[in-house]
């Protein structure tokens, strides 16, 4: 077991529903369709879709329309649909999509799909080919203007003769921070900026804002009944592919879970989704009346944990020959494993509340106070339960009203999704 000691004081997004079938429709050909290696293509017909009308009773006829007439943020709303194609892949780099428009046609799609992989730009360039040149390029992120592991993406634009650059945000990050969008300008090329901004930010919110504070984005979730109590289990699929707790574990880089609800379980909280990265197993460890027992892990699985524990817990033998990860504090503190997170690169965490939540009192308490949190997922079952099936958070010592910004909801199956920011 790697064990370090460590001495501190106690101290939706949903763009517009858009389907590039139903909105090009049948009448294109598909023969060209790829969607993996950051392409998108659709075809290079694209520049008809139907509408439909009836003559003589029941007769329907499909007339093809083009798609000229379609206003920038349009395109970037496909922009953002296809960069979704990489949601959990990507990190430490944002989500990105790019769209290349001529004459009314769409030639060319392409998305960042893995870190390290071409930029979006690349793939939509590549998508287009010689179709590129005085076309309209639109990205869903300022295009990068530095070398990297990738070339910079202004250059292979530039180099494609492209007309027009159309840019949903300006990157954060600051080695890119508008001097994409000036780099572009300088090579005679029209650009424009801001083009639905808040659909793009919400898009890689965690990603700016690991950019901008160097923190994790930090998002809290629980199960709560309809009589107010917190639960400790999920609604009906949520695990399973699709469901929406299987989707949310996939969005981030590190799960927070206490102690209390691995003990006499098989398994870590996972993401069931197709080719899914796993997060970081993130255990905090009080005090126990019993050594904490974790369940077995591969080699693998046991290199992407860690316990992070007080000085007087008691770690089992066998998590100790598993080779976890552990870290001692004086005591727990969100701030101080946050800065652990994020000095190894996360860019977003989700503060999982299962099990005995009396164990997360403290440091609730403590990052409501200091504005830790950024969001919070609730999911609220059908039941009415008694005390003994559930638990509460008084957070008797916190001495303000905290509201969130920005609620929505909607319904799963029987239970409802309300999400919203601190």
């Amino acid at each position: 077991m790697h064990s370090q000691a460590l001495s501190y004081p106690n101290c939706d997004f949903s763009p517009m529903s858009y389907s590039p079938i139903s909105s090009y429709a049948h009448c294109i050909r598909f023969a060209n369709l790829r969607l993996t290696n950051g392409f998108c293509n659709v075809g290079k017909s694209l520049s008809q879709s139907p509408s439909v009308w009836r003559t003589h009773g029941d007769t329907v006829r499909i007339r093809c329309e083009g798609l000229a007439g379609k206003d920038d943020g349009f395109y970037i709303r496909r922009c953002i649909e296809i960069a979704k194609k990489a949601i959990g892949c990507t990190s430490p780099n944002p989500m990105v999509g790019c769209v290349i428009v001529k004459d009314g046609t769409v030639v060319g799609e392409g998305f960042h799909p893995k870190a390290g992989q071409p930029h979006a730009e690349v793939f939509a360039l590549r998508d287009a080919g010689d179709l590129a040149e005085n076309a309209t390029a639109y990205v869903s992120l300022e295009p990068c203007n530095h070398y990297g592991r990738t070339p910079p993406c202004t250059e292979a634009l530039i180099k494609a003769k492209v007309k027009r650059v159309v840019v949903g945000m300006v990157d954060p990050n600051p080695i890119v921070a508008s001097k994409g969008v000036d780099r572009l300008r300088e090579s005679g090329i029209d650009v424009t900026v801001g083009v639905e901004e808040e659909m793009c930010k919400r898009l890689n919110e965690a990603y700016i804002h690991h950019m901008l504070t160097r923190n994790p984005f930090l998002t809290m979730r629980y199960s709560l009944s309809t009589n107010g109590q917190i639960l400790n289990h999920l609604g009906e699929g949520a695990k399973e592919s699709g469901g929406y707790y299987s989707q949310l574990v996939q969005e981030y880089d590190g799960i927070i879970l206490s102690s209390a609800s691995l003990n006499g379980k098989s398994y870590f909280p996972s993401s069931q989704e197709p080719q899914a990265k796993q997060p970081l197993q993130i255990i905090l460890a009080k005090a126990l009346n019993s050594p904490l027992q974790l369940p077995f892990l591969t080699a693998e699985a046991a290199s992407q944990a860690i316990i992070f524990t007080e000085m007087n817990t008691v770690v089992d033998t066998d998590v100790s020959r598993q080779g976890i990860e552990t870290v001692v504090l004086d005591k727990l503190d969100l701030s101080t494993i946050l800065d652990y997170c994020g000095r190894r690169g996360l860019c977003s965490v989700l503060l999982d509340l299962q099990g005995s939540v009396e164990n997360f009192e403290d440091i609730l308490e403590d990052s409501l106070e200091r504005g830790l949190l950024q969001k919070v997922v609730m999911e609220v079952l059908p039941f009415w339960v008694g005390s003994e099936d559930s638990s509460i958070l008084p957070l008797k010592m916190l001495q303000k009203v905290i509201p969130l910004k920005k609620l929505r909801s909607r319904i799963l199956k029987e239970t409802v999704l309300v999400e919203g920011y601190f």
